[in-house]
This record gives C-alpha cells, structure tokens and sequence, in this order.
C-alpha cells in the first residue's frame, strides 16, 4: 500500500475541484477526480497518482465506482471532498419542481451516495476525513440574493457535517466543510463581479486557491472537526 494519501474530489473538472485536485498532486497525494465528462473535459490527464472516473455522481454506482475505484487503484481513501454542487438563485415563488429535483440531486444525492461508501471503507481504516463544501449564505442571506432553495440543500449539508462528527469521531473518521463565499470560477463567467465582489466585507471575490487552503488546513489538522470554515471575505459576520 502507498505511504503517499488518497483523495477523492467530486466536481473536479474546474473551479474549485480542479484547483484543489492540482494542489493535491502537487503536494503528493494520489488523486482520484469525477465528474460528468472529466475524461474529454481536457483539464485533467489521467497518469499513475490520478484516476478518473466519469458519471454523475448523483448516480448510486457512479458514487460507489468512485469508491471502488480509489480502493483497487491506491488502497484507502484518507479524504474525500464532497465538491459537487449547483446553485440556483430565484425568487422563492419561482422555483419548479425541476429545480427542486435538480438542487436535490446534485448537492445531496451528489453527498448521500459517495460519502456512503466513503464512510464504509473509512470504517475499515479507522481513519479518514470527509470535507463538504458549502456556501457562507446558509448563515447570512443576502437581501437581493434570493436562493431559499440552494440553501435548504447546503445547510443541511452543515448540519450533517456536524451530525456526522458525532457519529464518526470515535472511528477515527472526521468530517469538515467550507463556506465559500463568491469565488472566482466558471459558475460566475457571465455574472456581475462588481455586485458580487461587494457582497463581503472584503470587496473583492475569493479565489479557487483561498478555498483550497481552507481545505488543506482541515485536512493537516487531526484535532479539528464539526467546523464549517466560511472563506467569504467575512460575509458571515453580519451585516455590513
């Protein structure tokens, strides 16, 4: 078995998950990547520290040949990043029942599924460590941000990192996440950076690196777990 760690990282194609699948090849870990068409998406090359795996990881065998996957190429899984999302803003009256669907899909399906069998083999390991990514609007909504139903998905993805500390913790298995604020990343290509730059106290957008290094500090820090990091430019703070 390799002494180097193994990680997994959903959404890994751009954004946040391809900065944070470089930065952990870079640092030594062996990586393995999903997302819908990581393959032909031409951001990241499969090579002997990084397996690809293509699919929605909404999908059960999708989540679980992620998992398989990681186990028969690198033997244990130390850290799995549950950085799949979307993220619907629209005035509440206005949300279908296709957003619903999709909003539970991705951001909680794209959860239940692969940390599921991450948690298992973790079990088997007696170590491991789960980080969530999640948005710093669940703690301060922002008048003119409307986005009821996101939020519903990724708060509960804070409380179920915290519910799962408690579960998990006397196995060794911790569990985290980060609150991202607005990040610069192709979710955000075609918005207006100005208003959203003036949503934190620090007027500017976060970078995919600033949300890395929250999750590289998690990872390294054995004695943190249930914390929800916000890297928001302090928008969770209050009001501003």
């Amino acid at each position: 078995m390799s002494e180097k760690k193994i990680a997994i990282v959903t959404g890994a194609s751009s954004g946040i998950g391809l900065e944070l699948t470089n930065t952990l090849l870079a640092r030594g870990y062996q990586v393995v990547a999903n997302s819908r068409r990581i393959s032909s998406a031409g951001t990241l090359i499969a090579s002997d520290h990084l397996a690809l795996v293509d699919g929605d990881i909404a999908e059960q065998e999708i989540a679980q040949k992620v998992v398989r996957t990681a186990v028969a190429r690198f033997g244990r899984i130390d850290l799995l990043v549950n950085n799949a999302g979307i993220f619907i803003p629209k005035p509440f009256t206005d949300y279908t029942v296709q957003d619903f669907n999709s909003l539970i899909r991705t951001n909680l399906l794209g959860f239940l599924f692969v940390t599921q069998y991450a948690v298992g083999q973790m079990q088997k390991q007696h170590a491991g460590h789960i980080v969530n990514i999640t948005t710093t609007l669940v703690d301060q909504p922002v008048a003119g941000v409307p986005a009821s139903l996101p939020l519903i998905t990724k708060g509960g993805l804070n409380a179920a990192t915290k519910a799962l500390t408690m579960e998990y913790a006397g196995e060794g298995i911790r569990v985290n996440a980060v609150a991202p604020g607005n990040i610069e990343t192709p979710m955000h290509l075609n918005d207006d950076h100005d208003f959203l730059r003036n949503m934190h106290p620090i007027a500017r957008m976060g970078q995919s690196s600033e949300v890395v290094d929250a999750i590289m500090y998690l990872d390294a820090a054995t004695f943190v777990t249930g914390e929800v990091i916000h890297v928001d430019g302090g928008a969770h703070a209050g009001k501003w």
